[in-house]
C-alpha cells in the first residue's frame, strides 16, 4: 500500500449477513457493485461481529473495547460521552470526520415504541456522537424510508423523502467531494446503513420483493412448517433491501474522490486527493430461519458471521480466511492513518475471534441467554454464563452447524484448548 496517509470510507450495514452476497455464492443475492468491490478488496471471509446485537456491537467498533467494558451493558445505554472512538483517533490526527445514519447509541426513551418517528427523532447531543466533528443522522426508528435526520447543519430533526440508503449515500457523497473540508489533512467518513434490517415488507426503492416461492433456503431452515414459511416471506424483502441498498452503495463508491494516480482530475479535489481506502461491513446478522430462529443474538453463523470487505490502494484482492472480529477494525483504522503501512488485513492477526451476548435484549425471537464464545476459521465454541459448554461445531464439516458436538466425549480436550481463548 502507499505509504500517503489514506482517506477511510467506512460503510456499515445491518443484519447483512457475510453469506448474503452474490460473490459469496447467494443465489438470492442481487449485489453486482459490492460483487465489484469484493473483486478488489481483501475479503475476509470469516469475519464475525464482537456482539451480534446493534448497540453493543456499534460500541465494541467505534471503540475498539468490547461490550460491556465500553459502557454498554444493556439495549437502552447510550455510549458514555467520555468513550474514545476511532473518530477521536483520527481528528487527533488531523483527518477531517464526519459520520452520517443510524447512531443506536443515544439515550433513547425507553417507553417510547422502538419502530416509527419517536426513537428517529430523538435528538443526539454534540457531546453523545462519538467526536466526529461532522455529525449527521438519526438515533434509530427502523424507518427504511422518509429518514428524519438532525446533527452539524440540522439542529431540529427534519423528514427527508426518499429511500433512507439513498439519502445517506447522497448526503455522504456530497461530504466527501466538498472542497471545503479542512486541508491539506485527510478525511474519515463513516456511513451507517440501517438496510436491509427490519421491516423487510417496507419498500425497497423500486426494487420488487423475490417470489417466496423461489427463494433458496439452506439445508439448516426446517421444512413444511410455519418456520419455512415465515423464512421466505422476510427472505423476499430482505433481498429486495439488500438489491436497493446496493446499488445505493455502488453510487456512493462511485463518488469517491480520485486516489494520488488521478490527483487533480476530481472537481473540488484539486490539490487535495489522496488514495482512500474502503471498508464494508455489518453490525451483524439475521438467523432468517435457520435451526428454527429468527432475528440476532444467537450465536450461529446467520448470526456473527458478516462481511467484511477492506479495498487497499496498492494491495492485491484477495481472500483472507484468518479468524477477525470487527472489534479489530479501530485499530486497523489508527494504523492506517500513522502512515498506510500498519494494521488491516493479515497483520499481527490472532487466530481467534471473540464473539458474546453481554445481556438478554427482551424483544422478541431475540437469544434466551448470556453467552460468551470462541471462533477459529474452522471452530466454534460457545459457553453458558456459567462457564458450561453450550455450543461446539466443527465449521470445517459442518459449515450450516447441524450437528452440536458440545456433549461429545471425543470433542472434550479440543474444548478446553478453546475455552482458554474465549
Amino acid at each position: 500500500m502507499s505509504a500517503r496517509t489514506p482517506n477511510i470510507l467506512w460503510i456499515v450495514t445491518t443484519q447483512w449477513r457475510a453469506s448474503a452476497l452474490g460473490s459469496a455464492g447467494d443465489p438470492n443475492a442481487r449485489t453486482p457493485h459490492l460483487d465489484a468491490l469484493a473483486a478488489a478488496s481483501v475479503n475476509c471471509t470469516q469475519a464475525v461481529t464482537p456482539h451480534p446485537f446493534g448497540p453493543f456491537a456499534r460500541a465494541a467498533m467505534l471503540t475498539g473495547v468490547p461490550s460491556p467494558e465500553n459502557g454498554v451493558r444493556g439495549y437502552f445505554d447510550p455510549l458514555p460521552p467520555p468513550a474514545r472512538t476511532v473518530a477521536h483517533d483520527l481528528g487527533d490526527r488531523g483527518y477531517a470526520t464526519a459520520f452520517f445514519g443510524k447512531w443506536h447509541l443515544g439515550r433513547r426513551e425507553v417507553a417510547a415504541p422502538l419502530v416509527g418517528e419517536a426513537h428517529a427523532r430523538t435528538v443526539v447531543p454534540p457531546e453523545a456522537r462519538g467526536g466526529f466533528e461532522f455529525w449527521e443522522g438519526f438515533e434509530s426508528g427502523f424507518l427504511l424510508n422518509d429518514p428524519w435526520l438532525h446533527g452539524t447543519r440540522l439542529p431540529v430533526p427534519v423528514k427527508l423523502p426518499g429511500y433512507q440508503s439513498d439519502v445517506l449515500a447522497e448526503r455522504a457523497a456530497q461530504w466527501m467531494t466538498d472542497g471545503t473540508k479542512r486541508e491539506p489533512g485527510n478525511w474519515f467518513c463513516m456511513v451507517s446503513l440501517e438496510a436491509p434490517h427490519p421491516p423487510y415488507d417496507a419498500p425497497a426503492a423500486g426494487v420488487v420483493p423475490r417470489d417466496p416461492a423461489a427463494i433458496v433456503l439452506p439445508a439448516n431452515v426446517p421444512r413444511g412448517g410455519e418456520e419455512e414459511a415465515r423464512a421466505r416471506r422476510e427472505l423476499a424483502g430482505y433481498y429486495a433491501h439488500i438489491e436497493a441498498t446496493d446499488r445505493a452503495i455502488g453510487r456512493l463508491l462511485a463518488a469517491v474522490p480520485p486516489g494520488a494516480g488521478s490527483r487533480g482530475q476530481g472537481a473540488g479535489n484539486e490539490g487535495r486527493a489522496r488514495d482512500t481506502i474502503v471498508v464494508f461491513t455489518s453490525v451483524h446478522g439475521d438467523m432468517h430461519g435457520a435451526h428454527g430462529l429468527f432475528r440476532k443474538g444467537w450465536p450461529y453463523e446467520e448470526s456473527v458471521r458478516v462481511p467484511l470487505l477492506v479495498r487497499m490502494p496498492g494491495v492485491a484482492a484477495r481472500k483472507d480466511a484468518a479468524a477477525v472480529s470487527l472489534v479489530e477494525l479501530r485499530s486497523w483504522m489508527e494504523g492506517w492513518a500513522e502512515g498506510g503501512a500498519a494494521g488491516g488485513p493479515g497483520i499481527n492477526r490472532l487466530t481467534y475471534a471473540r464473539v458474546s451476548m453481554p445481556s438478554v435484549v427482551a424483544l422478541p425471537h431475540q437469544c434466551d441467554r448470556v453467552w460468551r464464545g470462541v471462533r477459529t476459521k474452522a471452530r466454534k465454541l460457545v459457553l453458558n454464563a456459567d462457564g458450561s459448554p453450550w455450543l461446539f461445531f466443527d465449521l470445517e464439516r459442518d459449515p450450516l452447524e447441524m450437528k452440536n458436538l458440545a456433549g461429545d466425549p471425543a470433542s472434550a480436550e479440543e474444548m478446553a484448548q478453546l475455552k482458554q481463548w474465549v
